[in-house]
């Protein structure tokens, strides 16, 4: 099956998955960093039932659905998510549990308070940017 014969499946299907997870993200109050913040706190634990939930859908994504099926269904084979743990990992991992501790957003949730009309969350997303951009350049001059 070439590219140009499912391209628009594939566009569709991503504009649905992003659509259902901004959704999902809205209802459950993610994009409200004061939610997110209260969790942390440990004062508000409906989120946990939200992580929960991704961990299962992620669980099943990767670990189930790959035994059910002989390809994806807009896919030619399944792709190997490869991941190494080590002191960069846990480097960024620190930053971002930090970053999400002092202002209560993380990128998908910021992206879709957006859609919410919460303007404030731009300078969530242009630290996060600024991260990204700082981690782009690090990781190029250590390749050197």
């Amino acid at each position: 099956m070439s590219m140009q014969q499912n391209s628009l499946p594939r566009v569709l299907a991503t504009l649905a998955a992003g659509a259902l997870f901004g959704f999902g993200l809205s209802l459950s109050g993610m994009v409200r960093p004061e939610v997110v913040l209260s969790f942390l706190h440990f004062s508000d634990f409906g989120l946990m039932l939200v992580m929960g939930g991704a961990v299962l859908v992620v669980v099943l994504a990767y670990k189930v659905v790959p035994r059910l099926l002989n390809r994806p269904l807009l896919g030619d084979y399944f792709h190997t998510h490869p991941s190494e743990w080590n002191r960069d990992t846990a480097v960024g991992a620190a930053l971002f549990g930090i970053g999400w501790g002092l202002c209560g957003v993380c990128p998908g949730p910021a992206i879709a308070g957006l859609g919410t009309g919460n303007l404030d969350l731009l300078w969530a997303l242009g630290g996060i940017a600024l991260g990204a951009l700082v981690q782009g350049l690090v990781a190029t001059r250590k390749a050197r």
